[in-house]
């Protein structure tokens, strides 16, 4: 290139004079940290990179030790990575290409995820064709100098073993320690805590891995477990959150598909729901205030990237909060839609909604009308009589199944701020089926006649699903009360009668 020569016109490129190699300063670690990833955003991150390597389950498990929490664990039965993986994985945007169906984008997921919630990072993995290996990395030695622990070999395949029910020939773990959302929780708080970081967690991976969890292949569970006795203290298989899993549309005709030619990437499909009004769900009403969740349910690969929003080409409004809208991102490179890097949105050039204005279905149907008979809906059923409003619930808690948690959150408007009703088996008088401790907010039930609703199969967390629910919903009342009168007491009585003499019953049979 020619000397650069002072000129009074405009240049059009920019002259340069050579060229040198400036990498990252050590503190750029830091700047991990401080990415904003939500808690549940990070272990969502976390679990995508599990569905990469072909897992078919994934376990979040929240160790504890008496009531103080000391880690988290990501543990997953795919692929695996050996040695050479592994120091790929550790580090920053250390994939080089991802598969055009990958979850991963940019590489630095599981390490912006992981150290902007622990100041420690282990990842400890095997193949069908290595041994168990580990990395670990400290965010105050990784902002020093960029360095990486190898973790003792004994130590990883004791951790695998650990997990020998998950992890058989090939699976990683993802360990968490030092975690600081675990350091703010007070002495006799952990309960409370691990319940409300649990509800969140599970309608975030719900959500937006809705797709994979409705598969019949994969799984993903979370759980309580004791440090010291293995013993699992809560478990909870997440379900599918459908965004637009409505019985029944709130219009006929739709869902519709439109279609919107887009500059720069081609023809787009929206698929246009309108709910119905007033709907219960909490796949409508429990992810989030209404407003926020109207708008376009943007896929890339099948995970959910955007929950809601209308990507600045229209404001929201109470009006349109029946319309959601799915649409599938493109899998051919594109200047139109960018994704963020913790995968919770994606940003939108004008192409976009110039797009949406020209957007028909092959009836000749606009997208425009669509946006209208939405509002008209909404507009319609305010109209419409008041309809009967059930009772709200204390929710339900530890001890009943996560399917039936989330009907009754479907069925039942629960009351804020209120801790869950939770179940558990205990040594009761044999004239006794279940005692209600209310400073605990807990059933208990008589562990003597556990072995009438499990068919001589061994008792776990959530069994007897339809007895605790009658008593759920028997009892819920009582929860309520600040005082207890006199005819809770009789109906109690009256109840554990009955039911003591049904079970008795059921043994003799």
């Amino acid at each position: 290139m020619p000397p650069y020569q002072p000129s009074s016109d405009w240049q059009f490129e920019v002259p340069t004079s050579g060229s040198k190699r400036l990498p990252p300063a050590a503190r750029y670690v830091e700047s991990l940290t401080h990415q904003g990833y939500g808690f549940e955003a990070a272990i969502a991150d976390l679990v995508d990179n599990s569905i990469d390597a072909g897992a078919r389950n994934v376990v979040v498990s929240f160790l504890r030790d008496d009531d103080r929490l000391v880690s988290l664990l990501v543990i997953d039965d795919g692929s695996g990575m050996d040695d050479e993986s592994l120091d790929t994985a550790m580090t920053v945007g250390g994939r080089e290409g991802y598969s055009e169906t990958a979850l991963g984008h940019f590489g630095a997921g599981l390490k912006a995820a992981s150290l902007s919630h622990a100041d420690s990072l282990t990842v400890i993995s095997r193949t069908k064709r290595s041994p168990s290996a580990g990395r670990r990395w400290l965010t105050a030695r990784a902002q020093a100098d960029f360095t990486c622990d190898i973790v003792d070999p004994g130590y990883c395949q004791d951790l695998v073993d650990r997990y020998d029910g998950l992890i058989q020939w090939h699976g990683t773990i993802v360990r968490w320690d030092r975690v600081r959302a675990f350091d703010t929780v007070t002495t006799g708080q952990a309960d409370r805590f691990l319940n409300d970081a649990i509800e969140k967690l599970e309608t975030h991976l719900g959500l937006h891995l809705h797709r994979f969890l409705a598969r019949d292949d994969f799984n993903i569970d979370i759980v309580v477990e004791d440090v010291r006795t293995k013993e699992e203290l809560d478990h909870r298989g997440v379900e599918p959150l459908d965004p637009f899993g409505y019985r029944v549309p709130g219009r006929s005709g739709y869902p519709r598909t439109y279609t919107a030619p887009v500059e720069g990437a081609g023809e787009v499909a929206l698929t246009a729901h309108i709910w119905p009004p007033k709907s219960p769900l909490v796949s409508f009403r429990g992810i989030g205030p209404l407003a926020e969740r109207q708008g376009f349910y943007i896929y890339r690969n099948d995970r959910l990237v955007q929950a809601g929003g209308w990507n600045s080409t229209r404001s929201a409004e109470g009006h349109l909060a029946l319309a959601r809208i799915a649409v599938d991102l493109p899998n051919e490179p594109n200047d139109v839609f960018s994704l963020t890097v913790k995968k919770d949105g994606v940003t939108v050039t004008p192409a976009f909604a110039r797009g949406l204005e020209q957007a028909t279905d092959g009836a000749g149907h606009t997208f425009a009308a669509y946006l209208q008979e939405a509002e008209t809906t909404y507009r319609e059923a305010a109209r419409r009589a008041t309809e009967p409003q059930r009772k709200a619930v204390l929710p339900a808690g530890k001890g009943i199944d996560p399917k039936l948690r989330r009907t009754l959150r479907d069925e039942l408007p629960e009351l804020d701020g209120e801790d869950p009703i939770a179940f558990r088996w205990d040594t009761l008088p044999s004239d006794v089926f279940f005692e209600l401790d209310r400073e605990e907010r807990e059933v208990k039930l008589n562990k003597e006649y556990r072995q009438v609703f499990n068919g001589g199969r061994r008792g776990g967390l959530n069994d007897a699903p339809v007895v605790k629910s009658l008593l759920y919903l028997m009892v819920n009342e009582i929860f309520q009360k600040e005082r207890v009168r006199a005819v809770h007491t009789d109906n109690v009585a009256l109840w554990n009668s009955v039911l003591v003499t049904a079970a008795r019953c059921e043994l003799s049979r």
